[in-house]
């Protein structure tokens, strides 16, 4: 009889129930939401605990720097995909990370470095996601292992990923010419001792920096170098980016080389202009500058981007600091109006333009001089501070602003 007893219990099924699966689901995309909420203050304390670990800045690559802050936040969107969709539907692994991960190695960022940032993002991000578990009452319903079971898989996909693309670059050796007189060129940048007559550009002379990124980028810099009958060196660099320079015995019109490149660029790319250097010295800083400005070239909407026009901006991007002041003190307070701030930005931006001439402002924007008063007695206000004493700093917030929009 036991034996007819054990044999009528019915198989116990392992896997999960319908109603529990979708139930944890739910906790998921829950959780998710939470995070995604909290973002900004993610990648805030990520920026904290990744620069504490190296800080980045000692590479001086202006282009590694601005990625290395971008790709944080693509690392943290992807971490909080992941969460919600859970291991199996778990997203690929962002093309920017792999990328950075490329450009960490050309910058000499130690493997042992990228991956210390690497596990103290995860970390961050796991002590982020308990607290907004239990401060979500989600805990309780399910259990932490329910919310999190494989995105410890998940994050080793994407350390071995990275890993690889860290090594691979690492490991690259130049074959052929093109490859070689791109080295040759990174290590006179560099500014190693090396016999400079192997490439196909005199370095004694004037010289303007460039570049060009997107498609059809490069070819429009070649066409207007060759059409205006200057030398010009073409490095490939990452992607459809391009270093160049062009060169000339006598000085160069920049003005007139920007004109040329605005018309003969195509849509949906962009060249980023240094200022003109003479010999090898001038050479390397034009290159540096066009660096400096190239964050600015690539998330703006202008085909050519010249370093002299928003040197400030570009070394203000640079400091994490100043930028999220600078959004702090004179973005913030504007954006608590009824559109969002909308007005009173356009106003600030007009009243600037007409280099603070109230009445010119009013005649620019369709309004009465009273009505210009009033929108700038209420933005000093909201600032807590007069506008003519802080003016270079608002106009910089307002660039910034100008910045994230075109972005």
């Amino acid at each position: 009889m036991a034996e007819l007893r054990e044999s009528r219990r019915p198989a116990i099924d392992l896997k999960p129930l319908p109603r529990l699966s979708g139930f944890i689901e739910q906790a998921r995309a829950s959780l998710a939401g939470r995070l995604r909420n909290s973002c900004d203050e993610i990648e805030a304390t990520t920026v904290t605990r990744v620069y504490a670990i190296s800080e980045p800045r000692e590479t001086a690559d202006p282009e590694y720097l601005q990625g290395l802050r971008a790709s944080l936040r693509v690392a943290i969107d992807y971490a909080i995909e992941a969460i919600e969709r859970g291991e199996e539907r778990a997203p690929a692994v962002p093309v920017a990370l792999l990328a950075q991960a490329r450009m960490a190695a050309r910058n000499g960022v130690s493997m042992e470095t990228v991956l210390r940032r690497y596990f103290a993002g995860y970390n961050l991000l796991v002590e982020f996601a308990m607290r907004e578990a239990e401060e979500g009452g989600l805990i309780p319903r399910v259990s932490w292992g329910q919310l999190m079971r494989g995105q410890a898989a998940v994050f080793e996909r994407l350390i071995d990923a990275v890993s690889d693309e860290h090594r691979r670059e690492m490991n690259a050796r130049p074959g052929s010419g093109e490859h070689r007189r791109a080295e040759r060129v990174r290590r006179l940048l560099a500014g190693e001792p090396i016999d400079a007559g192997e490439l196909p550009y005199v370095l004694k002379g004037f010289h303007v920096g460039a570049i060009a990124s997107g498609p059809g980028a490069s070819e429009a810099l070649r066409d207007v170098m060759s059409r205006l009958g200057k030398r010009f060196l073409l490095i490939p660099a990452e992607g459809e980016t391009t270093w160049a320079w062009v060169g000339s015995r006598e000085e160069i019109d920049v003005a007139g080389l920007v004109c040329n490149l605005r018309s003969a660029c195509p849509d949906g790319s962009s060249v980023v202009l240094g200022e003109q250097g003479q010999d090898i010295a001038g050479w390397r800083l034009t290159h540096q500058q066009a660096k400096t400005a190239f964050p600015i070239g690539r998330r703006s909407d202008r085909a050519v981007v010249r370093y002299a026009d928003v040197a400030l901006l570009a070394a203000t991007l640079r400091d994490d600091v100043l930028v999220d002041s600078l959004r702090e003190l004179y973005l913030k307070p504007l954006a608590e109006g009824r559109d969002g701030g909308q007005v009173l930005r356009n106003t600030l931006r007009a009243y600037f333009l007409a280099k603070r001439n109230v009445s010119s402002t009013a005649a620019a924007l369709g309004v009465t001089r009273r009505t210009v008063t009033n929108r700038l007695h209420a933005i000093e206000q909201r600032f807590g501070r007069s506008l003519d004493a802080r003016a270079p700093d608002i106009e910089l917030a307002l660039s910034l602003d100008e910045l994230s929009s075109a972005q």
